[in-house]
């Protein structure tokens, strides 16, 4: 929503200000879909040649990310506490031989299935299990154990900023993009030297557009939008990193409340739920087991 507010506030007072000073758009309606299709055109060009067709539809996705905002929410992370409370205590006090049918059927796995969300989340399902079976296999140390899902948190992470560092890399290029549209701009004026000045006074507007749109769309629009798409990110990758701190606390073997307690700690500050709502919530699925 704030960025749909934020392009709003953008064109509202550019242009606004633009007509407020005496501008006309006569010359910038009339040049706007010419050079638009240019640098437009120029910029998706550039960014096709650029990516392979994964990090092209992973932008495509990444663009609507951006304007629906972070997956996951404050319920969404009580649920993570909750469902790594409940593997915590049946792993300390049943052992690993309880945990075999959830950790290698998740998806009918009745302690998963009471969090759909979560369920459905590969990534976050293949952490808690690889994880849980490293436990099955006896690589049980907890700095090693901690190495290993780093690397995979920091793989994941970075396979999760190939669309904003793209935008980036679009952003970067329009001013670039923008002058050579308007430099097509000035050759076509002086093809048309002949014209009288008011004409001539057309075409190099025209042409100014084009340095106009690439500077207003990288700065204004591509930029913004590359910006919004890493925080929610980086935000969405803290819920991976909950994962990782309970189950290092699980080998360290602390206790299961003790652990999700570490988790909590570890959650972003506008999402992070209090103790007593904890206590709250893991009483409310205790009941509906």
């Amino acid at each position: 929503m704030t960025i749909i507010i934020g392009f709003i506030l953008v064109i509202g007072l550019v242009f606004g200000g633009y007509l407020l000073s005496g501008g006309e758009m006569g010359v910038i309606t009339h040049a706007l879909p010419f050079e638009g299709m240019m640098i437009g055109g120029a910029a998706l060009g550039a960014f096709v040649a650029a990516n392979s067709f994964g990090s092209i539809k992973a932008t495509g996705k990444g663009l609507v990310k951006a304007f629906k905002g972070p997956k996951w929410t404050a319920k969404d992370y009580i649920d993570l506490l909750n469902l790594m409370y409940t593997l915590a205590k049946m792993y300390q006090q049943q052992g690993m031989l309880a945990l075999d049918e959830h950790i290698e059927n998740p998806n009918e796995s009745s302690v998963f299935s009471q969090f759909p969300k979560i369920q459905h989340d590969h990534f976050a399902i293949d952490l808690i299990t690889d994880s849980f079976r490293m436990l099955a296999l006896q690589f049980d140390d907890p700095f090693q154990a901690e190495d290993v899902i780093n690397k995979k948190l920091k793989k994941h992470h970075h396979e999760a900023l190939v669309p904003p560092h793209g935008l980036t890399k679009v952003a970067d290029a329009l001013p670039a993009i923008g002058i050579v549209a308007a430099v097509l701009g000035v050759i076509k004026t002086m093809g048309s030297i002949d014209k009288p000045p008011a004409v001539l006074g057309a075409m190099i507007g025209g042409a100014l557009v084009g340095t106009f749109l690439g500077v207003f769309l990288a700065y204004l629009f591509v930029a913004p939008v590359s910006d919004k798409l890493t925080a929610i990110e980086e935000q969405d990758g803290m819920f991976y990193n909950v994962i990782r701190d309970i189950f290092i606390a699980i080998l360290h073997n602390h206790s299961p409340t003790i652990c999700v307690e570490i988790g909590r700690g570890n959650i972003p500050t506008s999402l992070q739920p209090t103790f007593y709502e904890m206590e709250e919530a893991r009483q409310d699925v205790a009941e509906a087991a």
